[in-house]
């Protein structure tokens, strides 16, 4: 017979891996299904690390402007990492999320608000559940005009009354990207019901949908 204290082993480990994205596969999607054409035929490019890419690519699918999201790694020194070297933490790379939106309908400022509303970018290497220098918080710039904007950005958030801690968000050159594995792109929209994502994503997206309510995208009939 399993002692009470086994069974309770069990149930944190079970609880453990149903919060956290590590080691959770599921359904594949190759394509984005938001990967439209910019209206205005301007198109520029966000990168941010914000823990477990699952969580920031359904965050920022939902806004008006954005185009596309795909999930990658970016930040390490290592060749076509994987996803467990990754986890592993050899390889130096953050989960990222990279977003392609329509300057003319939302803007890089736009974006950051985003970020900064919905992970806590006051914990190092660490978002709930999710360990590692793979979650850190990051805003990889594409050019030194989203560099002013993303150090200017920080400074008046840390100066608010957001975050009681101060905001310890690494801004750095955005280096080489690398597209993640085809089974984590589109993840929340086409596992709704996956443990990590009824309990930790689809809470996120909810309180994200209400602070932000007037930049979401029209839902289509």
């Amino acid at each position: 017979m399993r002692s009470p204290l086994f069974s309770l082993m069990l149930l944190a480990i079970f609880t453990f891996f149903q919060t956290s994205c590590t080691g959770q596969k599921n359904k594949s999607n190759m394509t984005n299904p938001d990967n439209n054409v910019s209206a205005s035929g301007k198109t520029e490019t966000a990168t941010l690390g914000a823990g477990c890419f699952w969580c920031v690519e359904a965050i920022f699918q939902e806004l008006k402007g954005v185009l596309s999201v795909e999930s990658g790694y970016m930040g390490g020194h290592v060749e076509n990492p994987t996803y467990k070297a990754v986890c592993e933490g050899t390889t130096g790379h953050a989960e990222v999320a990279q977003i392609k939106f329509d300057p003319e309908v939302i803007s890089f400022e736009d974006i950051l608000e985003v970020f900064w509303h919905t992970h806590n970018p006051t914990t190092l290497n660490r978002q709930g559940n999710d360990v590692g220098t793979q979650y850190r918080s990051a805003i990889f710039y594409h050019d030194e005009n989203q560099k002013a904007m993303a150090e200017k950005s920080k400074a008046a958030t840390d100066a608010s009354d957001l975050w009681e801690d101060p905001i310890i968000t690494e801004i750095t050159a955005a280096s080489k990207y690398y597209v993640a594995e085809n089974y984590h792109q589109n993840y929340f929209n086409l596992n709704p019901n996956q443990g990590y994502c009824s309990v930790v994503i689809a809470p996120k997206v909810q309180k994200f949908k209400k602070v932000f309510k007037s930049k979401l995208k029209e839902k289509k009939e």
